[in-house]
């Protein structure tokens, strides 16, 4: 029997009407693939979205979370570019993605202060302490 969140997701896709297909994505860190079936017309958003509530519902780790927006859908058709949010799934003709968190931008901030911080710091205890005779 089918758990609660899958015959949601069921019900979605069946409703659609238009063609279905079967998806593989790949979470970065993970020991293995997430399937399951799509409408062509799903926006990768909706994707991002119904991977990462599979993947919760599996029980995988690393944990992700649940915003798809802190997420970038990748295909080896197109390259290293991260797909377009607002794009159909079934407009690249792949059906094997690599799901990747977006790299924080706050952390990077906060790390550069504090390097900072701690170079001024050190080159005014070198200066200080170095004294002409």
């Amino acid at each position: 029997m089918l758990s609660l969140p899958f015959r949601k997701i069921k019900e979605k896709v069946m409703k659609g009407g238009g063609k279905r297909m079967l998806i593989k994505i790949n979470v970065l860190g993970s020991s293995g693939p997430v399937r399951f079936v799509v409408n062509e017309d799903a926006v990768v958003a909706e994707v991002i979205e119904t991977a990462l509530k599979c993947y919760a519902h599996e029980g995988r780790f690393p944990v992700l979370g649940t915003k798809h927006n802190d997420f970038f859908l990748y295909t080896p058709i197109v390259g290293t570019e991260a797909l377009n949010s607002r794009e159909t799934i079934g407009s690249f003709g792949a059906r094997n993605f690599m799901l990747c968190k977006k790299p924080r931008q706050v952390a990077a901030e906060i790390t550069r202060k504090r390097s900072g911080c701690w170079k001024s710091w050190f080159n005014k205890t070198l200066t200080l302490k170095v004294t002409p005779h």
